[in-house]
């Protein structure tokens, strides 16, 4: 495996500085964010660390160079949209967007892209299903062509008013991820599986590497801490928010020992990126990068560095 994380972390510096700073922090790799420059909509969204809106052989020349210096590779390309949006001037500007970062993945010779399925809140996951299958599979036909895996987010993207009641990705449960992967049965059609979401959902957060191995296509570290006392104050169907706070791995309620024993025994050897979203550390830019290196320390307890 390799060690990772997410570069939205890091929104002021440039891929340059993250690259030299991962290599400092002892990290082998990071996924890096390549949203269309603009006015971040949401916290850790709006990162442009790669502009992919005309991306060229050039582009990839100058990001290789700097890989090949700092000795830091990319696990792939994130970009987190709604592409599901009831809103169809976003759906088909997140559509556009994701083949993009696709088609520079693959001129990258990455072959990772990662993302969300999105989701129409105000409508079930049945009455989704016609969209989610117009617009993703055209969308997982364009990524077999261009050879580059797509890693689905297990987040459901459930934190506010405006996300209720369904939230705005309808990839969050194995149930659900059955349906997609039978309805679009290909193997470009995966996992960036987090744990922290299942661990605050009620769900067994180690239970889907089993089954899901081979749909495990690129991993994030992050933890969550489920607080009871507010649960015992406002119950399940409060905004999540109310009762949960991402964490730093190690800080919560993932148990990472036993997620790293069933992950290894998967055959999973990919990339683990830690993404943080733990509001204790986002004061500054140095609470930040010290977040990565606590994270970095504990995490090498069950991802040895490389020879």
């Amino acid at each position: 495996m390799k060690l990772g994380f997410v570069t939205a972390i890091l929104p002021e510096l440039s891929l340059e500085e993250v690259l030299r700073f991962a290599a400092e922090t002892g990290y082998d790799c990071v996924e890096v964010m390549c949203w269309p420059p603009s006015k971040a909509e949401r916290r850790y969204a709006g990162i442009t660390h790669i502009d992919c809106t005309d991306f060229s052989p050039s582009d990839a020349e100058h990001v290789h160079k700097l890989c090949q210096e700092t000795g830091v590779s990319i696990s792939g390309l994130g970009y987190y949209p709604n592409p599901l949006s009831p809103d169809r001037t976003e759906s088909e500007t997140a559509i556009a967007h994701i083949r993009k970062v696709i088609a520079a993945s693959a001129t990258l010779g990455i072959r990772q892209m990662n993302t969300f399925i999105g989701r129409d809140w105000t409508k079930s996951v049945d009455d989704n299903w016609p969209r989610f299958l117009e617009v993703w599979k055209p969308l997982i036909a364009f990524a077999e062509k261009q050879d580059v895996l797509v890693g689905i987010e297990n987040c459901p993207m459930l934190f506010s008013a405006d996300e209720w009641p369904g939230g705005k990705n309808l990839a969050m449960s194995p149930a659900i991820w059955r349906r997609m992967f039978a309805d679009i049965p290909s193997d470009y059609f995966g996992l960036n599986y987090d744990p922290s979401h299942p661990a605050w959902l009620q769900m067994n957060p180690i239970k889907p590497i089993r089954e899901f191995a081979h749909k495990m296509f690129h991993v994030h570290a992050k933890d969550v801490r489920v607080d009871q006392h507010r649960l015992d104050e406002v119950g399940i169907l409060a905004h999540p928010l109310e009762y949960h706070s991402p964490k730093l791995p190690g800080m919560g309620d993932v148990d990472w020992g036993m997620f790293f024993s069933v992950l290894t025994d998967s055959g999973y050897d990919g990339p683990v990126c830690v993404e943080v979203e733990d509001r204790a550390y986002e004061g500054s830019l140095e609470s930040r990068k010290a977040s990565l290196r606590q994270s970095a320390t504990f995490l090498r307890n069950y991802i040895p560095a490389s020879a």
